[in-house]
């Protein structure tokens, strides 16, 4: 059974997205998407490694 994602999930999904690094952009000053993003790099750098 193949189920889609239908355009309320993914407007839902989007908005909570978009709220969430708002709130981290004004209460934190982007400190856990500079975190994020550093993380993504290392783990692009390692799979790197591996390829």
């Amino acid at each position: 059974m193949q189920q889609t994602m239908s355009n309320r999930i993914a407007i839902i999904l989007g908005a909570t997205l978009f709220v969430l690094i708002g709130a981290d952009i004004t209460m934190n000053e982007s400190a856990g998407l500079v975190f994020a993003g550093r993380k993504l790099v290392d783990l692009i750098e390692y799979l790197a490694f591996w390829r």
